[in-house]
């Protein structure tokens, strides 16, 4: 397998990885310019000349996967016999730059209800690397037309699910899914919250209403089993304190706000 078939496979287990290049070569190094390889917490896809050069490259490519760290470096590394690392010497009589380039898991978020408020969210999430699910039990909501002014131009990947019961969509969802109901019926807002506790490996879950609206939520689903531990893990209302108002705009911001938080809060945890 080549590196380019391993980072494609490891895209799609949600796998990150950094890419490790030879970026410059100057004077004699084990491999030419342009080499590369890929380094995931697990496994490691290809070569850039072994030796100490590889070793350290390799470390400070894990270093970066256990950190989230998101931004390209550049490593250069003189290779003679006056330049030690705690990987060794190697005496090829050349300099080399290395640049390793993150690959971080796209996140995903999952917007339950495609009303006013989802439908100004969507458009704000899908200007962002995202898998974006767009999820409603009326299928006129999520007619093409009434989609386009969010999804036409998306940076992200935009799936759409129309269901009865959706919550039934909460088990397509990957691991690590941030999940935000806002339906127009309370039923269906209660039915999403309560699978959303039982589905294992989900992000955050946020519930989009007043605290009377909780508290009724609340004690139903406590009737339902769930022990106060496992209700903590819903967030409501939703967004961040510094935006507010009612609009749907205004709501909508506050909300992509706080997920955009939270996926930030989150990427060191996907290597683990």
């Amino acid at each position: 397998m080549d590196w380019l078939d391993a980072l494609r496979e490891l895209r799609e287990t949600r796998t990150p990885a950094v890419i490790v290049t030879l970026a410059m070569v100057r004077g004699h190094a084990p491999r030419n310019g342009g080499a590369k390889m890929v380094v995931a917490p697990d496994r490691i896809v290809g070569t850039v000349g072994g030796g100490n050069l590889e070793a350290t490259a390799i470390d400070r490519a894990r270093s970066m996967l256990a950190t989230g760290s998101a931004e390209v470096e550049l490593l250069t590394l003189t290779l003679s016999d006056k330049a030690t690392t705690e990987y060794g010497v190697q005496c090829c009589g050349g300099e080399v730059t290395i640049m390793l380039e993150p690959v971080r898991v796209v996140p995903s978020v999952a917007v339950f209800g495609m009303g006013h408020v989802g439908l100004e969210l969507a458009r704000i999430l899908a200007r962002h690397e995202l898998e974006l699910h767009l999820v409603d039990s009326r299928a006129e909501m999520l007619q093409p037309k009434r989609l386009a002014p969010a999804t036409d131009d998306a940076v992200a990947r935009v799936g759409v699910h129309h269901s009865p019961a959706p919550e039934s969509v909460l088990r397509m969802l990957p691991a690590g899914a941030h999940v935000l109901v806002m339906t127009h019926d309370h039923l269906e807002d209660l039915a999403i919250v309560d699978q959303a506790l039982r589905t294992a490996g989900l992000g955050s879950i946020g519930l989009i209403g007043s605290a009377s609206k909780w508290a009724r939520f609340r004690r139903k689903l406590t009737e339902a089993g769930h022990s106060a531990q496992a209700l903590e893990r819903v967030t409501t209302p939703i967004g961040i304190a510094e935006v507010a108002g009612k609009q749907p705009a205004v709501i909508a911001v506050s909300v992509a706000a706080r997920i955009l938080q939270l996926i930030e809060e989150a990427a060191p945890l996907a290597s683990e």
